[in-house]
């Protein structure tokens, strides 16, 4: 029987982060330093530092690295503690793009890369950016339809494309690039003050807590040198499966604690706020809202502990995450949705963080593979065993 019980060492840092992010983190919340792009440079380097002298930055990279080493699974339960405010994962490195580049930069890039770009980037020094979505028919959920293109010129590639969404851009001092190279794809390591470079606009977006905000960006002729292709060329599309196995599930942590907080906010006003003479949590339509949330929460938090578990297995868990993600998205944005409801007036404002992460988690549902992409995959995924297995009418 598989266990899910937290190791002492996720207990440990999962009791340790709940506190950071109660007594530390979770003030900075009407902090001013906030706009409609993300928290500024400085905000982001203050809760670092705290992070850092609290022992818990980038705690899920490996000891190389200054973190912990942590297993999948242990790091679901340290980065759902993450995600109980917003600023949480910002303030401890854990934080989409940087989280899910650090991964691959673990997995793939060379001693020197490592040196480079893992090490300041694990210490929070830096910001990152992971170039792929393009706009104009390009890449999206489908990679095959990369319009942006690398080409050699001598020692070096030179790229031209467009992207855009991409996350964290603005103020990020390296990128990961994706490009078409013939019938493949390779990934490319560049600085993002890079001639060649051109940062078009940064998009007004439904959430506004990421750092830098998401950009659309113009690629003229940038220039690569061949050591800053990303692990082997033409392999791209195989280490973005690398990237995002992971990367979906630690998606799905952060939110599951965004979504918890959303859930005791509501409950905690319910059980204060009379109405029709009793408490609000007395009167069924709000009490079972409530109640609904606590099986929706157990049942996303079982289901990422057993995606986790197959990456720790040795298992791509592609099937895993995917179905993970897709469930997670749908259903934490639902229990969000309710606390909303039960908070009434008062959850469509942001005088509370239930209307803030109600804002920020409908995006959950359409990055890193929108709901209906995942269901399509997993249909598709039928229609081959049952063509495997042959027919048993």
């Amino acid at each position: 029987m598989t266990d899910f019980t937290p190791t002492p060492r996720a207990l440990d840092l999962q009791q340790r982060t709940a506190a950071f992010i109660r007594d530390v983190v979770i003030p900075y919340e009407k902090d001013p330093r906030q706009s409609p792009h993300g928290p500024s440079p400085d905000l982001v380097q203050e809760l670092r530092a705290a992070a850092r002298k609290a022992g818990l930055l980038a705690p899920q990279v490996s000891e190389e690295w200054g973190g912990y080493g942590l297993t999948h699974l242990e790091t679901a339960a340290v980065l759902r503690a993450s995600g109980y405010s917003l600023l949480g994962p910002i303030a401890m490195n854990c934080m989409a793009p940087d989280e899910g580049n650090m991964h691959l930069l673990e997995k793939v890039a060379t001693p020197a890369q490592k040196q480079r770009f893992l090490a300041p980037l694990a210490a929070g020094e830096i910001r990152s950016a992971f170039l792929m979505t393009e706009p104009d028919g390009g890449a999206g959920s489908d990679p095959d339809m990369m319009l942006t293109t690398a080409r050699l010129d001598g020692n070096e590639w030179v790229i031209d494309g467009r992207k855009w969404l991409i996350t964290g851009a603005t103020g990020a001092s390296f990128g990961i690039v994706m490009a078409r190279t013939g019938n493949h794809a390779t990934m490319f390591l560049t600085p993002m003050d890079a001639r060649g470079i051109v940062i078009e606009r940064v998009l007004d977006t439904m959430d506004v807590s990421i750092p830098g905000g998401h950009a659309v960006i113009r690629l003229e002729g940038l220039r690569v040198p061949m050591d800053m292709v990303l692990g082997a060329p033409n392999e791209g599309f195989r280490y973005a499966q690398v990237r995002l196995a992971p990367a979906r599930l630690t998606h799905c942590e952060r939110w599951w604690g965004a979504a918890q907080r959303a859930h005791d906010i509501a409950t905690d006003y319910a059980c204060r706020r009379q109405a029709f003479g009793k408490p609000l949590v007395e009167h069924e339509g709000v009490g079972f809202m409530l109640a609904r949330n606590e099986v929706d929460l157990l049942q996303t938090k079982l289901l990422m502990d057993y995606a986790a578990w197959t990456l720790d297995q040795g298992s791509r868990a592609t099937t895993e995450s995917s179905m993970a993600k897709l469930q997670c998205a749908e259903t934490l944005f639902q229990v969000v949705d309710r606390c909303v409801q039960v908070l009434g007036g008062l959850g469509i404002t942001m005088d509370t963080q239930v209307g803030r992460i109600f804002s920020e988690i409908r995006g959950f549902r359409v990055y890193d593979g929108p709901t209906e992409v995942h269901l399509w995959s997993l249909a598709r995924r039928l229609q081959r065993r049952h063509a495997k297995a042959g027919s048993t009418g």
